[in-house]
């Protein structure tokens, strides 16, 4: 005896054809939350830039006189070398990191709030978490620090006279020359004021 399929078929479908059943509501959801959050994050990093100018970034972590920063993946050298040259600006004009979301590296100092600062480039966002960077900063795990200077895509260091600014990994240590091959010093040397735009006092908020 063949037994009736208690599921009729779709109107106008052909014969012998069972209906698709439609996603479930609960995986609509979590896919639109999915898609919904990296939207949210990549359109929060390029609308709170402070210009077009500039690769799209978000600072990650700081501790004291260190920041890591965050670019998304597919940024290029090119454009991290942009984003570096807009920090060195900022140093030799105001000294005020603040117009880059970044918070004061030496609040106490008299002679300014960011006297001090070292800003690492990542585009892999581990790098930036703030636990990584505090075991980086203290130096307590020599497997974070290597991990750490090979990840680097770009770094602005800035001291109250001298700066520098460079591409790709840190080299150190006995991988020094190998790592070398994949970096590029853009600058190094002392800190030229623009004195017609740096403020009488360097110290004003944000």
């Amino acid at each position: 005896m063949v037994m009736n399929d208690p599921t009729p078929p779709r109107a106008g479908a052909p014969a012998g054809t069972s209906a698709k059943r439609p996603l479930d509501t609960v995986v609509k959801m979590a896919l639109g939350v999915l898609f919904g959050s990296f939207a949210l994050i990549w359109g929060g990093m390029f609308l709170s830039r402070p210009d077009r100018s500039i690769p799209p970034y978000s600072v990650g972590s700081q501790e004291r006189t260190v920041v890591a920063v965050h670019v998304p993946s597919w940024t290029s050298d090119t454009e991290i070398e942009t984003l570096i040259e807009r920090f060195r600006k900022v140093g030799a004009e105001t000294r005020n990191f603040g117009s880059m979301k970044i918070q004061p590296t030496t609040l106490d100092d008299p002679k300014g709030r960011y006297q001090h600062i070292a800003i690492y480039i990542f585009a892999d966002e581990g790098w930036t978490e703030p636990d990584v960077l505090h075991k980086y900063v203290t130096g307590e795990d020599a497997t974070v620090r290597d991990g750490f200077e090979k990840s680097v895509r770009g770094l602005y260091r800035l001291d109250e006279q001298e700066e520098e600014g460079r591409i790709g990994p840190i080299p150190r240590g006995k991988d020094s020359a190998a790592t070398a091959a994949y970096s590029r010093q853009l600058f190094k040397g002392p800190v030229v004021r623009d004195e017609a735009t740096a403020p009488a006092d360097s110290r004003t908020a944000p």
